[in-house]
């Protein structure tokens, strides 16, 4: 149902001209996507995929080629729509002649809070981003990790329902890196819907519950991360050309109890999701032309 999807693409195609409108590039190719609510999305490829491109359509930034994309039911280009959207850039534009405090204000300003809505919210997402200490501190007295963290901040200030990350963890250490995966996984307890994109695969396979991998402007993958990772041809106990089944699960429990052991778990081991990446990667340089296509889908060339 339309209703269970925070964003929708259908053929989304983003084509650049040049100034005489001779084609450019394809920055995007017929796109097909659904994000449901209350997921945490991973959108992933090399630079030059369309990653960039997809969000700068679905915050409306950009207009499509041809295709359509819809937010919360909502064209992409309606503006408005965006009330409901926070928004974490790679690389942020904020006011650095500001501290944290006047940031926050500023931007729940934009947003036509109250005044005391705004003081409240911005005490809060100042707690929650653990930057209480140099709140008062102007934004260009901050390392990077720190405007990451009151960047994120401003991206929540309105309280939004689909929140979009752009390499979230760039320029944190490792304890701010796992403090910033756990807050993603808050968010999505939340009921929030959250879309990130990141080069860092560990961090995408740590908090994503499903993945696009795009190359080339074209889908190349998707589906559900443990999924996609996981090895189906072989088992824990590194058996080969075994498949698990209930019997299979029956006859070594007998076996193991026998020997006075218990079987505890059994299932499929999985790879990384960063060797997922660079196979998917390796697969559309050799064959282009090649795209993702729905189980049970015939390709169009092959009628």
């Amino acid at each position: 149902m339309a209703q269970d999807f925070a964003v929708e693409t259908r053929s989304l195609t983003k084509v650049y001209r040049d100034f005489w409108g001779r084609k450019k590039k394809t920055a995007l190719n017929a796109l097909d996507l659904q994000i449901r609510k209350g997921e945490i999305f991973g959108l992933l490829g090399p630079n030059g995929s369309g990653k960039t491109t997809t969000i700068k359509l679905l915050l409306g930034l950009l207009f499509p080629t041809s295709g359509e994309a819809t937010v919360f039911g909502k064209p992409a280009v309606d503006v408005r729509k965006n009330e409901r959207i926070g928004y974490l850039p790679e690389e942020s534009y904020l006011y650095k002649f500001l501290n944290a405090e006047e940031t926050l204000d500023f931007y729940g300003r934009l947003f036509d809070m109250p005044s005391s809505v705004r003081e409240q919210r911005s005490a809060e997402l100042i707690r929650m981003v653990g930057l209480e200490n140099d709140k008062k501190r102007t934004l260009r007295e901050y390392s990077k990790g720190m405007r990451q963290r009151i960047g994120l901040a401003q991206a929540l200030i309105n309280d939004p329902e689909l929140v979009i990350l752009d390499e979230p963890t760039s320029g944190l250490d490792p304890l701010g890196t796992i403090w910033m995966k756990e807050l993603i996984l808050r968010l999505r307890e939340q009921g929030k819907t959250v879309l990130m994109c990141s080069h860092r695969l560990d961090d995408v396979q740590d908090v994503c519950d499903r993945i696009a991998i795009l190359h080339n402007g074209d889908l190349q993958e998707l589906g559900e991360v443990k999924k996609l990772v996981e090895d189906a041809k072989r088992v824990e106990m590194r058996a080969t050309n075994l498949q698990l089944t209930d019997s299979l699960r029956k006859d070594l429990e007998v076996v193991i109890e026998r020997h006075g052991g218990k079987l505890e778990s059994i299932g499929h081991p999985t790879t990384t999701l960063e060797d997922l990446f660079k196979r998917v990667v390796e697969e559309s340089k050799a064959r282009p032309g090649r795209r993702y296509l729905p189980p049970g889908t015939t390709s169009p060339s092959s009628n």
